[in-house]
């Protein structure tokens, strides 16, 4: 079979050691039967030992040259899709599960997945990513540093997350610029109730120019949303943990 060349337009480094990949699995822990979906398969390297222990997996590959060769798998169910037009609620349907859902995510679009996926959270059990590790960093930070951003804090109000694994640029073909780790997460059982779209805008104006006190842009958001209530905006984004955040968006419903 032709040698698959990495495709820089859909951001493909493809994981070729092997230490790396059975650590990963691992730390995924697959069981044979578990409803797993694993995104971005490309050339196996994971699909592999995973569906030697599943029996069956259903993967998502945009690249149709990597499709067709998946589809020659009889084990493999492919969805030939952009991860992002992915109905995941739909496919746990199907599968009358929920979902375990895996993959070694496209750098360039990772954040975009991300939230889409927080969009059909209901039906997943766990996710394990792999990911640049710097926005890893991101996802697990805690307030007061400078890696808690805008994804901490919309992620971490639904999913507890750990960063599990360290992944080296030599682990890949070709070697990415950066360094990866696998991040492991889990939605939280009993999740506070806000409405997301709000929650998302609350939090994005919050962030949105991060070296000034929240005076000067989350409050003028909440003078327009009619808040009547108390909250200390002489503080920095950086510095509200969720748990007041998600109380103000509550708030402010």
């Amino acid at each position: 079979m032709a040698q698959h060349i990495a495709r820089k337009r859909f951001g493909q480094h493809f994981l070729t050691d092997g230490g790396v990949i059975d650590a990963i699995v691992r730390e995924i822990a697959p069981r044979s039967g578990d409803p797993m979906v694993e995104i971005g398969p490309g050339l196996a390297a994971l699909t592999q030992p995973l569906v030697e222990r599943l029996g069956r997996l259903t993967v998502v590959e945009l690249d149709r040259d990597l499709a067709a060769r998946l589809r020659t798998h009889p084990q493999l169910d492919v969805i030939e899709s952009d991860v992002l037009k992915v109905d995941f609620t739909a496919v746990a349907a199907r599968l009358g599960s929920t979902l375990r859902i895996v993959g070694n995510l496209p750098y360039n679009i990772s954040t975009p997945i991300l939230f889409h996926l927080l969009d059909h959270v209901a039906v997943v059990h766990d996710q394990h990513f792999m990911l640049q590790k710097e926005v890893i960093d991101r996802m697990v930070a805690t307030p007061g540093g400078g890696d808690y951003s805008r994804l901490s804090v919309m992620l971490q109000w639904r999913y507890a997350m750990h960063n599990v694994l360290f992944v080296p640029p030599e682990s890949f073909d070709p070697p990415p610029r950066v360094d990866s780790a696998v991040v492991r997460m889990v939605p939280l059982a009993d999740p506070p109730a806000i409405d997301i779209a709000r929650y998302g805008d609350l939090v994005q104006t919050a962030f949105s120019q991060r070296r000034k006190i929240l005076r000067h842009t989350l409050g003028k958001w909440l003078d327009a949303h009619g808040f009547t209530g108390t909250f200390d905006l002489q503080r920095r984004a950086e510095e509200v943990p969720v748990a007041e955040y998600v109380a103000l968006a509550q708030a402010v419903q």
